[in-house]
């Protein structure tokens, strides 16, 4: 299994290593797998092409990632205001989304697993205050993806850097503001000695999937029982990912409360209200250009009302309410 993510990384590439753990455990060493974080066997941005290949048999990342050659595939892992982990979860495992992914995968020779998700992440990090849309006119920002494609809508100036070139970019005024992760990962990348203000909440990274992808001919190659042993193992560490995130973002976030040299706040309503305008607008562009994309947007877009019709009524109702005196 080769990763995307450093050697090291927490959560993300340690999930990794515990999901082929767990899997020599349960075949009692029947099923050996070797992980390789990016860079230490191929380049982290070209594992989906080395499982497509067959150079490797399994693949850590995300699907956003794969978006130049796969643009359809950013719904399985996230898209601007879309749904949260529990709504990605729910349509992937129960939903149809999960028979859609891996339609989306068979011509690459691929089979995709959902393998992790980082839970709602952060607005990002900014060298000054975002009071209206207007602050973000030429505004240099690290950020990815669809993201990217929106903020450039709203007059800023998306940049894609590589996680290693973030702190020194934003410490050295070379972009104005990043997105990373959330609290944990952002503390532990010490984004607070570089830009003052934090805002949330990470509209355009609303629930991220992480993805095990694996080769078609190596997966028809296991017996039944091991299939069924992977298969398992991935939906479990599914979960630990997710409660590992959220449960380390909490505390994180309590440190990052405690300094008096930041300020964490939400983005002013506007700001949000203009970016899912601009988000809704680029979703409906791409489907426009790519059948494909299309296809995918319309399944996910169906989901997804059902979902948000039910989490404002069974979610929405109690977080809205004021806390006890």
């Amino acid at each position: 299994m080769v990763t995307t993510w450093p050697p090291g990384f927490p959560v993300l590439q340690e999930g990794a290593e515990r999901f082929a753990a767990n899997i020599r455990a349960m075949s009692n060493g029947r099923l050996e797998i070797k992980v390789y974080a990016g860079g230490e066997l191929i380049p982290a941005l070209q594992v989906f092409e080395a499982v497509s290949q067959g150079t490797v048999e399994m693949g850590h990342g995300s699907a956003y990632y794969w978006a130049g050659k796969v643009p359809e595939a950013q719904f399985f892992s996230t898209v601007p205001f879309g749904m949260t982990a529990l709504g990605m979860n729910s349509w992937l495992y129960d939903g149809g989304g999960l028979e859609l992914w891996r339609e989306v995968y068979k011509p690459f020779h691929v089979i995709p697993f959902p393998l992790g998700n980082t839970g709602v992440q952060m607005g990002g990090w900014f060298n000054k205050e975002i009071n209206s849309v207007d602050d973000l006119q030429g505004l240099k920002m690290r950020i990815p993806g669809l993201g990217g494609k929106v903020l450039a809508k709203a007059g800023g100036n998306p940049v894609l850097l590589a996680g290693s070139e973030v702190y020194s970019a934003l410490e050295r005024n070379t972009i104005d503001a990043t997105e990373w992760i959330g609290p944990y990962h952002d503390e532990r990348l010490g984004l607070y000695r570089a830009a003052e203000h934090y805002y949330y909440p990470g509209w355009h990274e609303p629930g991220t999937v992480l993805e095990l992808t694996v080769n078609e001919r190596a997966w028809n190659s296991l017996p039944p029982d091991l299939q069924a042993i992977v298969a398992n193992a991935a939906q479990a560490e599914n979960l630990a990912m997710l409660a590992e995130m959220e449960h380390k973002n909490a505390e994180a976030l309590q440190i990052l409360k405690a300094r008096d040299d930041i300020t964490i706040a939400p983005f002013p309503d506007d700001v949000l209200q203009r970016l899912k305008a601009l988000s809704d607008e680029t979703l409906v562009e791409e489907a426009e250009k790519n059948p494909k994309f299309k296809r995918v947007f319309d399944a996910y877009q169906a989901f997804r009302q059902k979902d948000a019709d039910w989490s404002q009524i069974s979610e929405r109702t109690y977080l809205n309410l004021e806390p006890a005196q």
